[in-house]
């Protein structure tokens, strides 16, 4: 485990070192839980954005079943077009 300054800023702004945001990938507004650990220290811990996460997800699935975007959003449009008739249209 490494350690590093960070002052604190006017505003209670708080810089994170390049090394840990490029490590890290941390980008401008991502979101933290900071954790007080009630002794004075805190634990500060980066919120992965969900929708970047199923993001991620699909561009793997994607790349597995050699699908191009074209054919998911194709795929997409029949599924909704099923379930808006089993949903919404009269027997």
């Amino acid at each position: 485990m490494s350690s590093v300054k960070i002052q604190l800023r006017r505003k209670g702004i708080l810089t994170l070192p390049v090394s840990l945001r490029r490590k890290y990938d941390l980008d401008e507004n991502d979101v933290f839980t900071l954790e007080d650990l009630g002794d004075g220290s805190f634990l500060l811990i980066p919120e992965v954005s969900k929708v970047a996460h199923l993001g991620d997800r699909v561009a793997d699935v994607m790349a597995e079943e050699d699908t191009s975007l074209e054919e998911m959003l194709e795929a997409l449009d029949e599924e909704r077009e099923r379930y808006y008739r089993e949903q919404y249209e009269q027997p």
